[in-house]
């Protein structure tokens, strides 16, 4: 089931792919990553939600990833005496701490943290922004606004504070008890919301404890501000653009996505590209052509991977928008465009050996006659570090560990296999690369493949050693491993 293109399909699940055959039939249309919201379901529904995802890997025998979506602190406004009171520009309207119900002049505000950090001029947004109030004054215990944007605002709206950085963590008591069931339960990527700074993301890698990789989601423009640092204690990175067009103005999402892909790739740590993609099909069995472009463009940017929600996980056609997106895929991998684009944002870097080994594989590959890279790596350092090469042949990670082979299903172009035990001879790592490169569809009888390995084997960041080999049956079957 050799997929046609190298950008990662990542698919929520939920009440519309709750079942063996729908989540099966979303693997076979091309989602490569299973996203489980935290935000919605129970802890026994998403329990049975990835022990059907391990049945479908176990069934087909190819790594997949499971990544755990936690949910962060929501912030919410308390009700009101009769349900909604509708707020006019121009006119004042104040938040408190006081959980009586609102009125058209107030309503509570349950969150101190936020009165801590206001200042005037500060903008506070309600409803996923269709609100704009700008504060007048403040104290530790309300804030008086004037009304920029009016309308109805009613019981337990969602509040958005996009210009202050918010003295609250990342993770909330139920996000910590999320975060530990995902991890008991065997997930591969933990996706940390309501980053501001590298802290939070090193609060959830500590509480992990390297059980899960760890991919900050950047919704706020707080998390913009200080991205290098976020990108360096992360694993990867999801550009999470539904809260942050909410909290940033619409037209600066687009360039802010294509500097952190570029960053990403830099790193060589991959990056999801997430929200409303594809979501008239939640409804439709046909995307618009504005979304198929969205799709096209986050491609064309050098995505890792694109994702889809509730299209997937609620939608009347999840198959058909799996297809969708990998169609779209196929299509922009085959214009000469995208490859142009793929060769220009590649960024020379010789920091050590392994960027040298991992160049040179992608550079023989391009200039004489290869069918594949063949990485074996430990940790995924190597295969990251191929992926991020962008080379025009495929790419073989193989791996002894299960955990390493499913992390790397992210990653753009990556073909994970598990090898049947650890490789202790190089010449048994060149007769498994063979073997899997011809098994799997991607070399023939007579075809050559590129090696990469390091010496010894099974230490995390070595690679130190290229080799180019054939692909011939006497050497698949040779039972000589010196």
């Amino acid at each position: 089931m050799r997929r046609q293109r190298n950008v990662k399909i990542v698919a929520t699940l939920g009440p519309a792919s709750n079942d063996y055959d729908t989540i099966r039939s979303l693997f076979e249309a091309g989602a490569d990553v299973f996203r489980m919201n935290m935000s919605h379901g129970t802890h026994d529904e998403q329990r049975a939600r990835h022990a059907i995802v391990r049945q479908v890997e176990k069934d087909l025998d190819r790594p997949i990833a499971i990544l755990a979506d936690l949910q962060g602190p929501k912030l919410r406004c308390g009700v009101f005496t009769a349900g909604a009171t509708e707020i006019e520009e121009g006119h004042e309207f104040r938040f408190d701490l006081d959980d009586a119900p609102g009125e058209s002049h107030r309503v509570c505000l349950p969150h101190p943290e936020i009165f801590a950090a206001l200042e005037t001029g500060s903008t506070l947004l309600v409803n996923d922004g269709k609100l704009r109030l700008r504060v007048k004054d403040c104290s530790a215990e309300h804030a008086n606004c004037i009304v920029e944007v009016g309308g109805t605002i009613s019981d337990r709206k969602g509040v958005n504070v996009p210009d202050v950085v918010l003295p609250l963590a990342a993770l909330s008591e139920k996000d910590k008890a999320d975060l530990e069931f995902a991890c008991q339960l065997g997930v591969d990527w933990l996706a940390l919301s309501f980053v501001q700074r590298a802290e939070d993301v090193e609060e959830a890698r500590a509480l992990a404890g390297g059980r899960a990789s760890v991919l900050s989601k950047i919704e706020k423009p707080a998390a913009v501000n200080a991205f290098r640092e976020i990108l360096k204690a992360s694993d990867g990175i999801m550009v999470a653009r539904g809260d942050l067009g909410v909290e940033l103005p619409v037209y600066a999402v687009p360039p802010i996505q294509k500097r952190l892909i570029n960053d990403c790739r830099r790193a060589g740590k991959p990056v999801i590209v997430a929200t409303q993609m594809l979501e008239s099909m939640i409804e439709s069995p046909m995307p618009t052509r504005a979304e198929v472009s969205d799709v096209a463009n986050a491609i064309y940017d050098g995505a890792d991977a694109v994702m889809l929600s509730a299209e997937s996980a609620a939608g009347d056609y999840p198959i058909e928008a799996v297809s969708t997106m990998n169609a779209v895929a196929i299509e922009v991998e085959h214009d000469d465009t995208y490859r142009e684009q793929a060769d220009a944002q590649r960024v020379a870097s010789r920091s050590g050996v392994n960027d040298a080994i991992v160049a040179a594989a992608r550079e023989i590959a391009e200039t004489t006659d290869i069918k594949a890279i063949c990485c074996f790596t430990q940790s995924g350092t190597t295969a990251l570090l191929t992926s991020r090469e962008r080379p025009r042949v495929p790419i073989i990670a193989l791996t002894p560990l299960k955990g390493t082979a499913r992390r790397l299903c992210l990653s753009w172009g990556t073909n994970c296999f598990v090898t049947p035990g650890e490789v202790e001879r190089f010449k048994a790592a060149v007769v498994s690369a063979a073997r899997a490169a011809r098994t799997a569809g991607f070399a023939e009888e007579g075809d050559q493949i590129v090696v990469t390995a390091g010496v010894p084997f099974n230490v995390p960041g070595t690679t130190n050693i290229l080799r180019v080999a054939p692909c011939d049956e006497r050497l698949i079957f040779s039972t000589d491993t010196e």
